[in-house]
């Protein structure tokens, strides 16, 4: 019996053994984050104060998203996991024991979930890397999906499961089992017999790495308009994250144990989401879900905010639930299918310092306006802004445009000449900048089709390395044209050619297929020399 759409990337044993390992540790996060809002509204019960513990989660991604990311690409990456996991569980571990012992202070709270945060920062861009690594191409939107799927299935149980728990045994308990959960990634990460993939070219330097992805990420219009939507979709949905636990105690009048009723029931809207994913998908494009998605979360909103029984907010955080997974999700698949396997985790570490950080500000932001003019008030406003919000930045695609590069009738791609023997064996070595030059004779009636290839041109070139590039047209002969751009050393002129796409290919084959000279055109590379200072 063929598996649901959104379900079929489970054939895949390595994925679907890390997949159940991330869902429990998911509920561990839940109980986590259950247990440290409700802690804070007993310690400093004020919406600012309350608000910081979901900010002191997200800061950490936002700082360290981008080292993170690079960290990922350069080293051994399931190494690099199991590390970012026994750090998480060690910070868990010492904020249950200190909870346990009754010593919690809003300090400590906040100082260990931001221990905890850092923990996240180091495995969200490597986690979401490994999903290309473990399933095919094909199945990446939906193993994507069901990711969204196991998540809210642990969102819709855990802070049900980690209320009753604060109930019973104090949010210490639920802070233990947190830092259990972490040992079940910890154990798949070790079965996970991952295949290393050698390199003629030597490993590439941290810093390098990541001035590598911001070019990449700068280059890229379908990347960066996803960090945009991500960003506004996220500030503008941050509300009910950052108020809820003060809407259930001081607007509902209920306690612990409804709180994570509620929270849990945002899961279930966020499962159903993961389930008719796959078909609005097949209907409709990737903007329009998340425009649509965007419209659900302010309508729970909304809803949350005129509420004063538990029942219409719990429908609210349903349709809130249904509108954030959707959203999200879609999202992310955008900025990973436009990402290539060299760049991927610290591109979509770029990525995630986007929507993290507009979440983070989202949750400060919404917290210190409800302190101002109440949390009913604030979270209109956010409905609000939400709906107007996601109309505006509409213009920013998230659907990548069909191929329109023609097939060009001549694809061969200039070649430069060999080193000289003499200075072959120093280029490896050497960590001056490369200057590569590209001559072209364009027939003046091609002149504006030609610009506009160059244009793309361009993007391929900083995406696969330059930090400087340029275009010069031969002002005594009208037919002459001079491409020039530079790379760090080079070591990364040899890596340009690893980064290219196939569609970065054609559409180089499309520029060069403009030139009109009886030869390709002439290709040529410097080397960077500092003359004596005298």
């Amino acid at each position: 019996m063929p598996l649901p759409a959104a379900l079929a990337p489970l054939r895949h044993p390595v994925f679907r053994t890390l997949w159940v390992a991330n869902v429990v540790v998911s509920l561990g996060t839940w109980f986590q984050n259950t247990g440290a809002a409700w802690l804070m509204t007993s310690l400093a019960p004020n919406p600012m104060t309350v608000s910081l513990v979901q900010t002191a989660t997200i800061v950490p991604i936002f700082l360290l998203a981008v080292p993170s990311g690079a960290l990922a690409d350069i080293v051994d990456r399931r190494l690099f996991l199991i590390a970012a996991q026994i750090w998480t569980a060690a910070a868990a571990a010492v904020l249950a024991a200190i909870t346990i012992s009754g010593g919690a202070t809003p300090g400590s709270l906040l100082a260990l979930t931001f221990a905890i945060g850092v923990g996240g920062a180091m495995t969200q861009p490597a986690w979401a890397a490994v999903i290309a690594e473990v399933v095919p191409r094909g199945d990446i939107v939906q193993a994507i999906a069901l990711g969204g799927i196991g998540f809210n299935i642990a969102r819709a149980f855990g802070p049900a499961l980690a209320g009753f728990m604060v109930v019973l045994g104090g949010a210490g308990l639920a802070f233990a089992l947190n830092a259990v959960s972490f040992f079940a990634v910890i154990a798949a990460l070790v079965l996970w017999q991952r295949r290393s993939r050698a390199s003629p070219l030597p490993r590439e330097h941290f810093l390098s790495a990541i001035r590598a992805g911001m070019r990449f990420v700068r280059n890229t219009p379908a990347m960066r308009a996803a960090m945009v939507r991500s960003a506004v979709f996220f500030f503008t949905g941050a509300g009910p994250w950052a108020l809820l636990p003060l809407v259930v105690r001081d607007q509902l009048g209920l306690g612990a144990g409804m709180f994570g009723l509620i929270l849990g029931l945002m899961g279930v809207g966020g499962v159903v989401a993961g389930f008719v994913l796959p078909a609005a998908r097949a209907r409709t494009g990737r903007g329009t879900v998340v425009l649509l998605s965007s419209l659900l979360c302010s309508l729970g909103m909304m809803l949350l905010a005129i509420a004063h029984h538990a029942l219409p907010a719990a429908f609210g955080m349903t349709i809130f639930g249904l509108g954030w997974v959707a959203g999200a999700s879609t999202m992310q698949a955008s900025a990973q299918l436009v990402a290539p396997a060299w760049v991927r985790a610290r591109a979509l570490g770029i990525y995630q310092l986007a929507f993290n950080g507009g979440l983070a500000l989202g949750t400060f932001g919404w917290g210190w306006l409800a302190s101002m003019i109440g949390l009913s008030n604030t979270l209109v406003a956010a409905s609000i802004v939400s709906a107007v919000s996601a109309v505006a930045v509409r213009g920013f695609r998230l659907d990548a445009p069909s191929d329109s590069t023609p097939v060009a009738t001549e694809a061969a791609t200039p070649t430069p000449e060999e080193p000289a023997p003499e200075l072959a064996d120093l280029l490896p070595h050497t960590r001056s900048r490369v200057l590569e030059s590209l001559h072209y004779q364009v027939a003046p009636r091609d002149r504006i089709a030609f610009l506009d290839a160059m244009g793309e041109v361009r993007r391929i070139r900083g995406r696969t390395g330059a930090v400087v590039w340029r275009l010069y047209e031969d002002v005594a002969h009208p037919d002459g044209w001079l491409e020039i751009w530079a790379v760090e050393s080079w070591t990364d002129h040899l890596r340009e050619q690893y980064r290219l796409s196939d569609e970065d290919r054609r559409a180089l084959a499309w520029a060069a297929s403009f030139h009109r000279g009886a030869t390709p055109p002439a290709a040529a590379r410097y080397i960077a020399v500092e003359p004596p200072n005298r």
